[in-house]
């Protein structure tokens, strides 16, 4: 007794929902995963990776331990003349201040265009970074006389540092690998 029947307004809404047809496609994820991830990037600033990880390489060690980038934000369209956001240790920031002109040509060097025109700091707790760097290899033995002499020819050091590691492996193999 307590059901009401289902009036005529409800049933025609039901139904014209129903008949439309589909206005647009259905889309991929992956499609709308661009647009969101660089509104999210430019809100907060993002700083490509490479510059956090190798920030003691670029300034070297003495001002990476008192202070750490944090962001660039870049004008509007452009992908230059950005402004670089550091953090640094409470009381160096004079010291710092002095130093900027050769933080900028620094940052602008290892992205190899003006990337950033100007540094705003702020203070705060800066992290101590180890520079991440791969164990030495174990018991290597030394390459073979006769491979040696024929690597001195090659007039391309990287070539011949990547085939002196090469020969490095085989000579350091017990024979061709077993396959189980």
């Amino acid at each position: 007794m307590t059901e009401r029947p289902p009036t005529p307004k409800m049933k025609s809404r039901k139904s014209d929902a129903e008949d439309r047809p589909r206005i647009g496609a259905p889309r991929r994820i992956a499609d709308l995963m661009p647009a969101i991830g660089a509104a999210a990037f430019r809100k907060f600033g993002f700083v490509q990776s490479s510059i956090v990880t190798r920030w003691a390489e670029i300034v070297g060690p003495h001002y990476a331990a008192i202070s750490e980038p944090e962001s660039i934000r870049f004008p509007v369209g452009k992908k230059a003349g950005g402004t670089l956001q550091l953090t640094v240790m409470s009381g160096h920031a004079p010291m710092i201040q002095h130093v900027l002109p050769d933080i900028v040509e620094r940052v602008n060097r290892f992205f190899g265009y003006a990337a950033v025109a100007r540094v705003a700091m702020k203070q705060g707790m800066v992290q101590a970074r180890e520079p991440e760097r791969p164990p030495p290899p174990v018991n290597l033995k030394p390459i073979p006389v006769e491979l040696g002499d024929s690597l001195r020819d090659i007039g391309d050091p990287e070539l011949r540092a990547v085939l002196e590691s090469l020969a490095q492996g085989l000579a350091n193999s017990s024979g061709l690998p077993k396959i189980s």
